[in-house]
């Protein structure tokens, strides 16, 4: 059954609804290329950089006020065409009481880890529904970011609300860390449980799947107008791993967000009803974009790793592309960089719809001019 979002949501209230963002999700092509940045929120800006200080990462995820300062800066700076709500895959973990810190330097590490049957069912114990009760803190910075948003023309645009995209680590990469207790090359340990204890590796992964699915639900709830779920360490994975033992709960977790629908109205007047789009993106993972495609996503997210025309035909006709820009071409002389650009928007236009996105993140040495100037080039080039 399909859940209705409220009036005042943006894409129930028109304000995002036709943007470039969300009609690229759906398949349509608008004025020019909509462009954002993973991990754009990040360590390239000094603004950032600036507020952070004395903050550690998971406080800051969860003080509303910050997150959302946080979320709004590239938006500012960069005029992109999307904010991607600023969190950390293992947020909704803290939330509902896994020890779990982020190392500067290192990563997620676990005050324990979870790699045989009996720790998993100690941590499965815990019910993925009470983080409804705790995600107070996600809702305020979701709302706080929507209000300004609300108010903020996109770039080229004299109307309408610059779109807000949720974020959400896959039930596979939560897994691995889980599993591991803390970052690892290439998580032996996941990848041994799940063909080593199969029930033991399904009770962990649709606990993460119902925890994570809940943890993106929220936020598109409290405003945003997509949801991505982010799958670092798929790429590991053979594709018959990923289809048997992974894509399960990725499509499991996604399910939280396909019920969420709005109404509004075509191109000749007439009332329709229209899920928020899904996108689902990994690393490293060109030869299982097929299978992602295939656990319920709108629109596939590519690494740099393979070209867009390429990935079109892995995906299947009529899927909407995002990405994919090599993040080192950044650091490249201008004109290397431009024609780079204008290459991966040549490819993209394979597909029917294309947002303009890095391979992977922005690295924390960019130069922010440098981003800036991308989003200027994408705009000027057209769709």
């Amino acid at each position: 059954m399909r859940v209705i979002l409220p009036p005042q949501h943006p894409l129930s209230a028109g304000l995002t609804s036709d943007s470039r963002l969300v009609r690229a999700y759906r398949g349509e092509r608008s004025d020019t290329t909509p462009v954002w940045f993973m991990r754009q929120a990040g360590r390239s800006l000094p603004e950032y950089r600036d507020l952070r200080v004395g903050t550690r990462m998971l406080d800051a995820c969860l003080d509303p006020a910050m997150a959302a300062e946080i979320t709004l800066q590239p938006v500012r700076r960069h005029r992109v065409d999307a904010g991607i709500f600023f969190s950390d895959i293992v947020v909704p973990l803290k939330l509902v009481g896994v020890d779990v810190e982020i190392q500067p330097g290192r990563g997620p590490v676990f005050g324990t880890g979870y790699a045989d049957a009996a720790a998993i069912a100690e941590l499965t114990a815990i019910d993925p529904a009470s983080l409804d009760e705790k995600a107070a803190p996600i809702t305020e910075a979701v709302e706080r970011t929507i209000a300004e948003l609300n108010t903020t023309a996109p770039a080229g645009r004299e109307t309408g609300a610059t779109a807000l995209i949720g974020f959400a680590g896959a039930p596979f990469t939560l897994a691995a860390y889980l599993v591991e207790g803390g970052p690892s090359k290439d998580h032996l340990a996941a990848r041994t449980l799940m063909h080593a204890d199969p029930g033991a590796w399904r009770d962990l992964m649709h606990w993460t799947a119902e925890l994570t699915g809940r943890f993106l639900r929220t936020q598109v709830l409290a405003g945003a107008s997509a949801a991505q779920l982010f799958d670092s360490w798929a790429g590991g994975l053979s594709l018959a791993d990923y289809e048997q033992h992974v894509a399960p709960a990725s499509a499991r977790a996604l399910s939280f967000v396909h019920d969420l629908a709005y109404e509004t109205t075509d191109a000749s007047g007439e009332a329709i009803t229209r899920n928020v789009p899904v996108i689902h993106f990994g690393v490293g993972t060109g030869e299982l974009l097929g299978a992602m495609r295939g656990v319920g996503a709108d629109a596939v997210g590519v690494d740099y790793r393979v070209p867009l025309d390429v990935a079109a035909s892995r995906v299947g006709d009529g899927v909407p592309l995002q990405g994919n820009l090599d993040p080192a071409l950044l650091a490249a002389p201008w004109p290397v960089l431009d024609a780079a650009v204008r290459d991966v928007l040549r490819r993209g236009r394979v597909a029917p719809g294309h947002v303009f996105n890095l391979g992977h993140g922005v690295p924390p040495e960019t130069d922010p001019t440098v981003l800036t100037r991308v989003v200027e080039l994408v705009h000027e080039a057209g769709a």
